[in-house]
C-alpha cells in the first residue's frame, strides 16, 4: 500500500498576487511539487471551496504557504482556519512576513482610504455619483448581502495567528521556494519560528567593489547613472543591501539598481527601518547637524517609504499615530 502524499495548501490574502506567480516560476519543477504533494487548497489554480477546508480534520494539512497581510475580516478568518487545519503555516513572501506595500496604508485610517477611493473627484466617482461606501451588511429584496469588514489597520500574518516559518521576498525567489518545499518534503527545516534562508546581508552577495563609505549627498535613482562596478551606496544611492537579509543573489544591484529591502532584516533585528537608519548614520560624511539634516532632507524626501517600504506593519511604529479622540471605524 503506497504512502499517502503530504497535503499542501496555498492562500492569497492582502497582496498583489506576485507570490502566486512566483510559485509557477519554479517552471517544470512545479510538476515535482505536484507529484510530491496533494494540493488540497489553492483558490487561484485549484477548484476547492472554503467549506471543503472547514470539513478537514484539524492538522490534516501538512504545509500551508500563506501569502498576504490581513486587511479584512475574511482574510482574518482564513488565517485562523488555515492555522487550525495546518501542521506548518509558512508566512510566504514579504506581505505575510512584514506587511510589505499594502502595509504602507497604515499611514492612513480606513476613512481616509475610502475617501481616496470613493469620494467626489476620485477615479471611481463617475460610476459612483452618490459617494456610496462598502458596508458589511446591506439589505436588499432578496435578503442580506455581506461583504468582509475592511479593517483600519493592516496586520502581518504573525500578528493574527502563530506562524511556524517565514519565507521572505517580494516575491520569494523561485529557487528559494523550491529549496523550502524540498526541505519540507525531506524534513530538514530549521527550528519553528525561523526565517527560511540565509542570515547574511545582500552586501555579502553583491560583487561590487566597496571602499570606505563617505557620503556627502544622496541621489534619487533617476538623477544619476551609476557605474556598474562600485558600491551603489558609495555613489550616493540609497541602497538597502547593508541592512537586508541575503538570499536574492543581489539581483537589483546586478542590474545597476539599488536594493530596496524586500527580504527584510536579519535575525535579531527588531525594526528594519531603525537598522537601516543606524547603518546610514555611520556613512554620512559630516558632523555638522545642519549639514546632516540637509543631506537627508534633500536626498531622502520620503523616509517612511524609503526605510519602511516593506516593513511598516511589522515595525515598532506599525501605523500612523491615531489621536486619542479619533474613533476607529473598526476595532481592528
Amino acid at each position: 500500500m503506497s504512502k499517502a502524499k503530504p497535503k499542501l495548501a496555498l492562500y492569497w490574502a492582502a497582496s498583489c498576487g506576485g507570490c502566486e506567480i512566483a510559485v509557477l516560476a519554479v517552471n517544470e519543477k512545479i510538476l515535482d511539487v505536484a507529484a510530491a504533494f496533494d494540493i488540497v487548497f489553492w483558490p487561484v489554480a485549484v477548484d476547492a471551496k472554503v467549506r471543503d477546508v472547514e470539513k478537514m480534520p484539524d492538522g490534516s494539512i501538512d504545509v500551508c504557504l500563506f501569502n498576504g497581510g490581513i486587511r479584512t475580516s475574511e482574510q482574518e478568518y482564513m488565517a485562523q482556519l488555515l492555522r487550525r487545519k495546518s501542521k506548518a503555516l509558512v508566512a510566504f513572501g514579504s506581505c505575510a512576513h512584514e506587511g510589505c506595500i499594502p502595509g504602507l496604508a497604515n499611514l492612513n485610517n480606513r476613512e481616509e482610504i475610502f475617501n481616496t477611493v470613493y469620494k467626489e473627484g476620485s477615479a471611481t466617482q463617475p460610476e459612483n455619483p452618490k459617494n456610496l461606501r462598502p458596508l458589511p451588511e446591506t439589505e436588499v429584496a432578496e435578503g442580506t448581502l455581506h461583504l468582509p469588514v475592511f479593517y483600519d489597520t493592516l496586520k502581518t500574518l504573525n500578528q493574527t495567528v502563530a506562524v511556524d516559518y517565514y519565507l521572505p521576498g517580494c516575491p520569494p525567489e523561485a529557487e528559494n521556494i523550491l529549496a523550502a518545499v524540498t526541505a519540507i518534503i525531506e524534513g530538514k527545516l530549521p527550528p519553528p519560528g525561523s526565517v527560511i534562508g540565509k542570515n547574511t546581508t545582500v552586501c555579502d552577495e553583491c560583487p561590487r567593489k566597496r571602499n570606505e563609505k563617505k557620503i556627502k549627498k544622496f541621489h534619487r535613482t533617476w538623477e544619476i547613472i551609476p557605474d556598474e562596478e562600485t558600491c551603489l551606496l558609495e555613489q550616493g544611492l540609497l541602497c538597502c543591501g547593508i541592512a537586508t537579509r541575503a538570499g536574492c543573489g543581489a539581483l537589483c544591484p546586478a542590474v545597476n539598481s539599488p536594493c530596496i529591502g524586500c527580504h527584510g532584516p536579519n535575525d535579531g533585528v527588531l525594526d528594519f527601518g531603525a537598522r537601516m537608519m543606524s547603518a546610514l548614520s555611520s556613512v554620512i560624511d559630516s558632523e555638522d547637524p545642519e549639514e546632516i539634516n540637509r543631506i537627508i532632507q534633500e536626498g531622502i524626501p520620503d523616509p517612511v517609504g524609503s526605510f519602511y517600504r516593506f516593513s511598516l506593519a511589522a515595525s515598532q511604529l506599525r501605523r500612523k499615530h491615531r489621536p486619542a479622540n479619533e474613533k476607529s471605524a473598526t476595532t481592528k
